[in-house]
């Protein structure tokens, strides 16, 4: 029988008498082998701490906090105080200091396969401090995600009012900018707080090739060394997230002039309405068929820009404007392969590549392409949006906090 003691109007106390229940005959059991006279010391709560719950790195003084934390059982007597009692070790053992998981984030995962195996832990508009209409874009919210573990962040990067610079902001909209330079200098200061594992730049990029290359050059000189760069035009396998420990990896669709792209692909947009296709009813309405660029053996399928602006596509000529240096830091390449769904599954082994795709598209297409969807997401990358949130499908890391 437990009691428990409350303070009333800071003048007197009132003690109740608190029916616990029994600690089980498995507890019993397992106290006995790990006490002494009815007495758990530190010693054996350290013992019982890695032989049975597997703490390896606890410490003695891990154990003694533990006893320490229990005092306020005041009815144990002097001598228990040392240690912990049948009762203090059942509280113990159910509660809050005991919690199922390690307070301290371990990784139990195998993380040495391809990256596309993994779930991640996504941001969306990751410089956004509130609404997508009229907030102030900031490096604020950006330092936040990381905090808390976030390994995605999208940045949509924009020409300044001078055009002279680079700044990021959601277009369309009333959101004050902030310049780039501030969020890659927080980037990289806060990356790794949380977690080791690589952290993914998504860029969706809006400028033209003056302007690339200027990015080109800030993201190089302000990530240095933890910048990851692929060795070739274009990954044929994924790196694992342990390869890629405290590296940073950007991922965009290859360079094109945006304004230029807008045009065109709204005049592709007014031819195709109206218009169906034997894919539709499992696609869905929202995809687009895309235009091939043809430019190279890496970049032959059509590329998006990311999530918002999936459906900007550029023509032959804007290609032949680009930056190269900012072509070298794409690690992941973001594309969307011209034709329908079937021909948007197949698996190319030569090269990967993310896709991205509304969580409506998915909905539509499982039911008649399952068996490609899974094969197609074993080697790819594929982000989905939901309502204002982007989250991942079974192709990136783990969605705990890594």
């Amino acid at each position: 029988m437990s009691k428990q003691t409350y303070r009333v109007c800071f003048c007197f106390r009132r003690r109740f008498h608190v029916a616990a229940s029994e600690a089980p005959d498995a507890v019993k059991s397992m106290f006995d082998q790990y006490s002494e006279n009815g007495t758990m010391t530190v010693d054996h709560l350290h013992r019982f701490l890695i032989e049975v719950q597997k703490e390896d790195k606890a410490s003695k003084e891990d154990a003694q906090a533990i006893i320490d934390s229990l005092r306020e059982l005041k009815h144990l007597n002097i001598f228990q105080r040392r240690g912990l009692n049948l009762e203090a070790f059942f509280k113990y053992l159910f509660g809050d200091i005991n919690p199922p998981l390690s307070p301290t984030p371990v990784v139990h995962h195998d993380m040495t396969a391809p990256v596309s195996h993994y779930f991640i832990y996504t941001g969306h508009n990751s410089y956004l401090t509130g609404n997508q209409l009229n907030s102030d874009c900031s490096d604020v919210p950006i330092i936040r995600a990381l905090q808390k573990g976030v390994r995605v962040i999208e940045l949509d990067i924009w020409p300044n009012s001078k055009k002279d610079n680079v700044d990021v902001l959601h277009g369309g909209t009333m959101t004050a900018p902030v310049e780039l330079i501030k969020c890659l200098r927080s980037i990289k200061e806060y990356a790794f707080v949380a977690s080791e594992y690589p952290v993914v730049i998504t860029l969706e990029d809006h400028l033209t090739p003056d302007l690339q290359a200027k990015v080109a050059e800030m993201v190089t000189q302000t990530l240095g060394e933890i910048l990851f760069t692929p060795g070739s035009e274009c990954l044929k396998e994924f790196p694992s997230p342990e390869s890629l420990k405290r590296r940073i990896i950007i991922s965009t669709k290859p360079p094109k002039e945006y304004l230029e792209a807008k045009e065109e692909k709204e005049k592709e947009n007014d031819s195709q309405r109206g218009k169906g296709s034997a894919d539709e009813e499992a696609w869905g309405k929202e995809v687009p068929n895309l235009k091939s660029l043809n430019n190279s053996a890496c970049d032959k399928d059509d590329f998006d820009g990311g999530v918002d602006n999936d459906e900007e596509d550029s023509d032959d000529k804007s290609q032949h404007n680009e930056a190269p240096e900012y072509r070298k830091l794409i690690a992941i390449h973001a594309g969307k392969p011209k034709g329908g769904l079937k021909e948007c599954l197949k698996v190319d082994p030569d090269k990967v590549r993310r896709l991205s795709l509304s969580e409506q598209q998915l909905e539509n297409a499982v039911g008649t392409y399952g068996n490609d969807i899974v094969r197609y997401l074993f080697k790819y990358l594929t982000l989905f949006t939901i309502a204002m949130i982007l989250i991942t499908s079974c192709s990136l890391f783990t969605v705990i906090i890594l």
